[in-house]
């Protein structure tokens, strides 16, 4: 059972690893698809050993923001707390490639975090995590300009040439297209970036 990439693992008390190897139900699931909608109650959580998850909210109006991106190893707070509150999903999760995992229901999740103070501390820190991330989230919608936004989401790719269309940058940023292109082309002009078909390429 490949699970040595969540750091609580090997710390888990004897039993309670018994009982989360005997309880885990193996998973995968192909690229593009959505493993839960803003609004539904989510009946068990994600443990993540392969591929891309991003979550995100959507207003009435249908734009779309990126909350983060979950990698494997990491657990979705999104995710843990519709589960275990059974209480609505604050965003949706898609899968941007294909996935593997396991999934943990809802008994099975409470039962480990009452014996297992190893995996209790490992849901408080999540959050903590989570939460700072997403008030540098807030921070960057309220105090960054725009085109310092895109410059930095573009540099965190750590790549010279992006390929990604204007309308992914949109919605991983909570902007519009429009917007976004419009300011892709003002740094194209200023010097700062290459536009071509779905792909950018940083000067």
């Amino acid at each position: 059972m490949n699970l040595e990439s969540f750091s609580f693992y090997n710390k888990l008390e004897p039993q309670a690893k018994d009982f989360l190897q005997m309880s885990l139900k193996p998973i995968s699931v192909p690229k593009d698809s959505i493993l839960f909608f803003q609004g539904d109650i989510c009946d068990g959580i994600l443990f993540l050993t392969s591929g891309e998850v991003r979550l995100y909210i959507q207003s009435d109006d249908a734009d779309e923001i990126t909350l983060y991106h979950l990698n494997p190893g990491e657990q979705c707070i999104v995710n843990t707390a519709s589960t275990l509150s059974q209480t609505q999903a604050i965003g949706s999760a898609v899968t941007l490639s294909d996935i593997e995992g396991y999934i943990l229901d809802m008994h099975s999740v409470k039962k480990l975090a009452h014996n297992s103070d190893t995996y209790q501390s490992y849901l408080f820190s999540i959050y903590t995590l989570r939460m700072a991330n997403l008030v540098q989230l807030i921070n960057d919608i309220k105090f960054k300009n725009l085109d310092q936004r895109i410059i930095d989401f573009l540099q965190n790719k750590n790549a010279k040439e992006i390929h990604i269309t204007h309308e992914t940058i949109a919605n991983e940023l909570g902007s519009t297209r429009e917007a976004i292109s419009r300011v892709l082309k003002s740094l194209e002009n200023d010097g700062i970036v290459t536009l071509r078909r779905a792909s950018i390429t940083l000067m």
